[in-house]
């Protein structure tokens, strides 16, 4: 019966491959200390051959060893002719990103509208309060126009600004306007093509 990768242990460092893995379980079971040391030793030359471009780094050979160390699960004892990495760094996870659970009321608009509504409601009432919320509107204007390619209602931002707001910031359809947006195609490539004759 045939026996698939997916049906074999994991490997530790895939690159080296299955061969070489299986030459430093192997090598884990020779009980003559000088005939392992031997054994890691050609298991480098090995692990060099598979990959003689990595002459080209900086303390190519200390890596090399490391490698071999992680393969056989720091589990080899040997001689080993460089000083190698211990189990513990391997080991250690970094700390989880702290991401926020809050939920954005209109995806489309994004988290930064949010920030710029309340922060125009911490402005005293008056027109300069007035010049920011109409800066956002048309803001989100823009944002909705990337969204929706069809043209976007002035009194469908004015409502869901108010809504943002909790009613405190609005305007009227009838007598604010905010900017005619157009969207522009992005430029045809240089390349024409010749017509057939």
């Amino acid at each position: 019966m045939l026996t698939y990768n997916t049906g074999k242990p994991r490997l530790i460092l895939p690159e080296y491959g299955r061969n070489i893995q299986q030459m430093v379980d192997h090598c884990l079971t020779i009980t003559d200390r000088e005939e392992r040391t031997a054994c890691a030793h050609s298991i480098v030359s090995a692990m060099l051959k598979l990959f003689p471009k990595i002459r080209e780094q900086e303390n190519y050979m200390q890596k090399l060893w490391d490698h071999l160390a992680i393969m056989s699960g720091f589990g080899l004892d040997i001689d080993y002719p460089v000083e190698i990495i211990h189990a513990d760094p391997q080991e250690s996870r970094p700390d989880r990103v702290p991401y926020s659970g809050h939920h954005i009321r209109y995806r489309h608009y994004g988290k930064d509208v949010e920030l710029m509504v309340a922060r125009a409601l911490e402005m005293p009432v008056g027109p300069e309060r007035d010049e920011l919320s109409l800066l956002i509107a048309n803001h989100m204007k823009k944002l909705l126009l990337a969204v929706s390619k069809d043209s976007v209602d002035d009194a469908k931002i004015f409502k869901d600004l108010a809504e943002y707001s909790h009613g405190e910031i609005r305007f009227n359809p009838e007598t604010t306007r905010l900017h005619d947006f157009q969207i522009i195609a992005p430029p045809a490539s240089g390349k024409k093509k010749k017509k057939k004759r």
